[in-house]
């Protein structure tokens, strides 16, 4: 049996052993919450946050393989998930298969390749900064998938 050496969450105590090769693969109801914890975290970056200050768009985010559709709303410096798919989003982004998303993102790799962009392409200026920080914040939150209370997400 491979026993890998556990990965520690910086000045947390949190212990991980996700990110070992023979990881098994997250269910789409964990990458929900990986992935709604990881705006938490993105909504707290400073450099998102003075980046936005003047937005207010609506962007939809799809993994269309898994039908899997999530709002965030950029409004004045904030950065809001909803789990409803807007109705008439500003601009939307789409990667059409999932396992090639996660996987990029485990791999430190924004996953530029499978993704699509469409709508009002002058909110990219908006966009791209949170879509990068969402990319390094979800790489964290897998790597240690815990929320601020120490509750496991997985």
């Amino acid at each position: 049996m491979h026993t890998a050496a556990p990965h520690f969450a910086p000045r947390s105590g949190i212990v991980s052993y996700l990110n070992v090769p023979d990881r098994p693969s997250i269910s789409k109801r964990a990458a929900r919450r990986l992935i709604q914890q990881a705006f938490v975290l993105t909504g707290r970056d400073r450099s998102v946050r003075q980046h936005i200050r003047e937005a207010r768009l609506e962007t939809l985010w799809v993994l269309e393989d898994w039908n899997f559709e999530w709002t965030i709303i950029l409004d004045r410096g904030k950065v809001q998930f909803e789990r409803r798919p807007a109705r008439l989003p500003d601009m939307t982004l789409t990667w059409a298969d999932a396992a090639d998303f996660l996987s990029a993102i485990q791999e430190g790799r924004t996953p530029d390749e499978g993704m699509t962009m469409n709508g009002n392409l002058v909110f990219r200026t908006y966009v791209e900064p949170v879509y990068r920080s969402f990319c390094r914040s979800l790489e964290l939150v897998i790597k240690y998938p815990v929320d601020d209370a120490g509750n496991p997400l997985m």
